[in-house]
């Protein structure tokens, strides 16, 4: 079974840019109510979605006092949980950043670590993938990032 997920935030002066659990030197940091890393939402919502399972939102409500600055990576850790609580077991996620700036790719082989551990999937099944928004849109004026994924199980 397959799962989708979608996430954007916008940036954000004084926060730090957290992206697949992993501090990557920026100006500018990620608003949100969590750490708001774009790229573990996308996957979490992914991963919820393989077997229709309400999203992020639904298991960590923006509102939630408990749920401020959390560290995005209990989230995976969540839906992971969810997903093998249902007899079933992640095979891959595929992810795909939208960013015109920082780089992130450099960052790639920490990131897959810090997703698969959260996971309890090996590296190499983490896909992480980057690309522009051609300077179009809110992207493309560097108001923030976006990130799509894909979660397989089986």
């Amino acid at each position: 079974m397959i799962g989708f997920g979608y996430d954007i935030h916008r940036f954000k002066e004084g926060r730090p840019l957290i992206l697949g659990g992993v501090e990557i030197p920026h100006t500018h940091g990620l608003d949100g109510h969590s750490d708001a890393d774009v790229l573990s939402h996308a996957i979490a919502d992914a991963i919820l979605g393989t077997l229709g399972l309400p999203d992020i939102g639904h298991w960590f409500p923006p509102g939630d006092p408990a749920c401020k600055d959390i560290n995005s990576l209990k989230i995976l850790e969540k839906a992971a949980a969810l997903i093998r609580e249902q007899g079933h077991e992640l095979v891959n996620i595929d992810s795909t950043l939208v960013a015109e700036a920082p780089k992130v790719l450099p960052h790639r082989e920490a990131m897959q670590q810090k997703i698969g551990a959260a996971l309890g999937l090996a590296p190499e099944r983490i896909g992480i993938k980057a690309t522009t928004n051609e300077l179009l849109g809110a992207i493309g004026r560097q108001e923030g990032i976006a990130a799509m994924a894909v979660a397989l199980i089986k």
